[in-house]
Formats: C-alpha cells, sequence, structure tokens
C-alpha cells in the first residue's frame, strides 16, 4: 500500500506481541512448564507453533541466532513440555498480561473486542506461501477469549512480515551477522546487545563486518556508507511491501481502524517498563505516523 500501512501496522502490533518475551506472566508459565532459563523459554514459545522441531528447523526460521544458542534451548524443551501444552501456556499467559496491563475494562470493550475480530481477519487473509512461522500461527485455532485471539492474530501477522524479511536479507546476500550489523549500523539497535543475546562470538561479528565492508555497505568506523543505506532502505521497502497482503485484504478504511485501535495499547507496553531500552527488532517507539 503506497501509503505506508503495513509499516505503520507493524510499529503498533509489534510492541503488544512483544509481551510474549517480556511480560512476566509469560516467563511464570515458561517455568511451569518445566522450561530451564530464559532462552529455553523463549525458543519453546516462539517454535511451539511448528511443533516438536529440531534445532536447525528453528535456526534457520528465526535466522538471527547462533545455532549453539538454539541447541542448548531444543530439543531438551520437549522433553518437558509437548508443543500443545506449550501453545495453550503461552495464551493463557498472554490473557494474562495483557488483561493486567491494559486492565479488565480495556479488554472486556467492544473496541478491544473490535480490534481482535479485525486483526483475525487481516492474519487469516495473509499469503503464507513460503513463509513457515507465518504459516503455522494461522493453522493455530482461534481463540474465544478477545485479548487471546488479538494478541495471537498479532503474532501471525509479526511471524509473516518476519518470514518476508528473512527472505529479502537472502535475495540480497545478507546472513544473519551482517543483517544486524547493518541494523546496528542504522541505529535501529544496539550493538552489543544484539551479539551478546543472539549468541555471536566477537570473531563472527569482525568477519561479517569484513564482508561488509569488502560490499562497500559499511565504512572503516563500522557506520553505514551511501551504499549501505541505499541497501538498508531497500531491505526495509521490500519487507514492507512484502507485508502489504492482510493490509490489502482488510481495506483502507478497516486498516486505519484498526491502526487506531492498536495505537493506544501500543502505548501502554512502551510505557510499561517491560520492554527493553536496548530495542532488539527495531521499531521506533512512538514512531505511529503512517509510512514513520
Amino acid at each position: 500500500m503506497a501509503d505506508g500501512m503495513a509499516r505503520a501496522l507493524w510499529e503498533r502490533y509489534e510492541p503488544v506481541h512483544d509481551l510474549v518475551y517480556f511480560a512476566p506472566e509469560v516467563r511464570r508459565a515458561a517455568d511451569a512448564l518445566g522450561m530451564r532459563g530464559y532462552w529455553m523459554g523463549y525458543f519453546a514459545l516462539r517454535a511451539a507453533p511448528l511443533g516438536a522441531v529440531s534445532p536447525s528447523v528453528v535456526t534457520s526460521c528465526f535466522y538471527v541466532f547462533h545455532p549453539d544458542r538454539v541447541a542448548r534451548a531444543l530439543p531438551d524443551a520437549w522433553q518437558y513440555a509437548a508443543p500443545g501444552d506449550v501453545l495453550a501456556a503461552r495464551l493463557d499467559a498472554l490473557d494474562a498480561a495483557m488483561t493486567g496491563l491494559f486492565g479488565p475494562d480495556t479488554v472486556g470493550s467492544a473496541d478491544f473486542a473490535e480490534a481482535a475480530d479485525l486483526a483475525w481477519q487481516a492474519a487469516a487473509a495473509a499469503d503464507t506461501t513460503g513463509r513457515v512461522l507465518g504459516a503455522a500461527n494461522q493453522a493455530l485455532e482461534r481463540p474465544e477469549r478477545p485479548a487471546a485471539r488479538l494478541w495471537q492474530a498479532l503474532t501471525t501477522l509479526r511471524e509473516h512480515r518476519g518470514d518476508s524479511h528473512v527472505a529479502v536479507l537472502v535475495s540480497q546476500g545478507l546472513g544473519p551477522v551482517e543483517a544486524m550489523l547493518l541494523k546496528t549500523a542504522a541505529d535501529e539497535s544496539d550493538e552489543a546487545f544484539l551479539r551478546e543475546t543472539r549468541k555471536w562470538e566477537q570473531t563472527d561479528w569482525n568477519a561479517a563486518g569484513a564482508r561488509l565492508r569488502e560490499r562497500g555497505l559499511l565504512a572503516a568506523d563500522g557506520s553505514l556508507t551511501p551504499a549501505g543505506a541505499v541497501v538498508r532502505t531497500e531491505v526495509e521497502a521490500l519487507t514492507d511491501a512484502a507485508a502489504e497482503g492482510p493490509w490489502t485484504a482488510l481495506g483502507p478504511d478497516r486498516t486505519a481502524r484498526l491502526a487506531g485501535l492498536l495505537e493506544p495499547l501500543a502505548h501502554a507496553v512502551e510505557g510499561s517498563g517491560l520492554l527493553p531500552p536496548a530495542n532488539p527488532v527495531g521499531v521506533t517507539r512512538g514512531s505511529y505516523a503512517v509510512g514513520g
């Protein structure tokens, strides 16, 4: 959509989706399932729609994590809880987290139910061809509870977009570390935070930086060159274009309505202090202008 709604909606739904990584209710649910530490819970909760898959599948889908980081969590997590149990716990935890954060009056309101239904319609319309995580989430049953329904719909849209982003990175010849270096060079995230949490060695980081400098995309000081800025802009534009389908199907009026309904929820998440300041995803917080 030429009006930039694909990006505008992402900026609104990404913070709400991110509660699955940072809300204390979710961490308690993962612990109750028997997950050993934050990262085992992270990988199990996010990968559960795929079934009891191997670490190599998750490494491929998630893209930016070192294989060893994934292998420390999977397949061991499936010994503690089956994917179906993880999915049920995930929805219960997000329902509780959203009710606690937004308030029962908001979650029980007609506007909230409308947001959940609009998001579900958009997610159901997403073309998941070649988008594995998006397809796995889209195939899940429609939750009856509005908070759970909204979160699951937004997660389907988020993973649909993420799958598209990975496809764009591959088409541009940008591996996991190269992609993160371009993100940090564009001041969209913190370099040390990404390297540590995605568990890459400094030698891997340095080698990727050398490859980007050889391509003329990074300067000697690690900043983006003009050519690098062009590539980074093209990656984001192509990702936005690949994410347009659900919003084209929903139509401009209903898309704008959903954007308005999601905006205060995104603000509430961002103001809660739950999301880390290092911003691993790259959303510009509070940047809700269309095309922003």
